[in-house]
């Protein structure tokens, strides 16, 4: 199997069904979400990753509930969403898959598709997803060993055909990697090798949705480099050069938690995609440009030395990275970490926060400039004099930007 490494990991996750059962109601009590329970019919089943999750104690504020019912889901989820004031959504109508969203949870109820939970459980993603608990009968079925797979930290999957059938289930083992730092079941592996290319099925807002959750991951880093050694998105990019930094060489912690938080899901993005394909998967402009001056800034220190950079192409590096710096920083030799970081935290440092100093509308105001090509460009060589520390005063700027505009105005004949 394809092993990632763990560091200081406890085995603190339940494994005994009589445990699990019990936690199951304790926790129902501590979510208070118990008052749908008496509103589903019997042969009603708590499914997937909140067993998962309350095994491994990930349970937090923010609880999804997924619920398999015999039939009719729409006119239950209706009567619940009525009875108890939630927002009632349609996630699948062909399907009868509906939602349910109140202040503290969200519960998905979709129909059993088989003759019965076994048979639904086993057309699940994974064994660890393929586990339910009978409300009825306050019981644990497990067909396929899934609590002995998270156990073991182990994603493993019942049948190929679950995956082709939605091809997605691809991008979520990688998910699941991420966020649960598990290990790849080596016929998945190699399962994920010849059909990575089927991910081209996929509804690219779907495929957004997974990347997202990735590089937002605990175990993000040894995933992006799991994903770009598998060439997972080939499919989408096979044909232009995307820019690898091999990141075990990273040292993440010159970041704060903070920053980590803030700038790692963007350095991890700049990892596996590039703009043209963050445009195709419908990612937002914000992001398609952030990545686009990260690459731009990445190749043009490949090819020059970071101290052969003339003063004009230090500015604009600055300038156009100054509110995503850290993730740049990364991609520096390590030897710069410190000292780029330091200095960019200096929110009074000229160089690294030139947008701080230089106000439009004061520039207007003293020096009668209005809206323009004149005024951008103006604004931009006096925050330049500022980042060299050619400037001491703001009378000294107001008297450069009137010489400027001596010399750059247009002339009238």
């Amino acid at each position: 199997m394809h092993i990632i490494k763990k560091e200081n990991q406890k085995n603190n996750f339940l494994t005994d069904h009589t445990l699990i059962n019990n936690e199951i109601d304790r926790s129902i009590k501590l979510y208070k979400w118990g008052f749908i329970i008496s509103s589903l019919p019997p042969g009603s089943f708590l499914v997937g990753g909140y067993i998962r999750d309350l095994i491994l104690g990930r349970l937090n504020s923010n609880v999804d509930v997924d619920i398999i019912v015999p039939q009719n889901a729409m006119e239950i989820g209706k009567k619940i969403a009525e009875n108890f004031k939630g927002k009632f959504i349609i996630l699948d109508e062909s399907r009868d898959v509906i939602r349910i969203i109140f202040k503290h949870i969200t519960i998905d109820i979709a129909v059993q598709i088989s003759h019965s939970i076994d048979t639904d459980l086993l057309s699940r993603d994974f064994s660890m997803n393929a586990i339910a608990f009978s409300f009825e009968k306050k019981l644990l079925i497990d067909p396929l060993n899934g609590i002995k797979d998270i156990q073991l930290s182990l994603l493993r999957t019942n049948s190929k055909q679950n995956l082709i059938d939605d091809p997605l289930r691809i991008l979520r083992c990688f998910r699941f990697v991420s966020q649960l730092n598990f290990n790849i079941d080596e016929e998945l592996l190699g399962f994920i090798k010849k059909y990575r290319n089927h991910l081209r099925q996929v509804a690219n807002e779907r495929i957004n949705y997974e990347i997202q959750r990735i590089i937002r991951g605990k175990n993000a880093a040894s995933t992006v480099q799991l994903i770009n050694k598998l060439k997972i998105f080939d499919y989408i990019q096979s044909k232009r050069d995307l820019i690898f930094i091999d990141l075990e060489k990273i040292n993440f912690e010159k970041l704060n938690e903070l920053e980590r938080k803030q700038f790692l899901p963007l350095f991890f993005l700049f990892q596996i995609l590039d703009e043209v394909s963050l445009k195709e998967l419908k990612f937002s402009k914000s992001d398609i440009l952030k990545i686009k001056l990260l690459r731009k800034w990445k190749i043009i220190l490949d090819k020059k030395n970071i101290y052969d950079l003339t003063e004009k192409e230090r500015f604009d590096l600055h300038k156009e990275l100054e509110t995503i710096l850290p993730a740049f920083i990364l991609t520096l030799p390590q030897k710069f970490y410190m000292d780029w970081i330091t200095r960019w935290r200096d929110k009074n440092d000229k160089l690294f926060h030139p947008s701080n100093f230089i106000s439009g509308d004061a520039v207007k105001k003293y020096l009668k400039i209005k809206d323009g090509p004149l005024l951008g460009k103006l604004i931009n060589y006096l925050s330049r004099e500022l980042a060299f520390n050619r400037l001491d005063n703001f009378d000294e700027a107001i008297y450069k930007g009137k010489q400027w505009i001596k010399q750059n105005a247009p002339k009238c004949d």
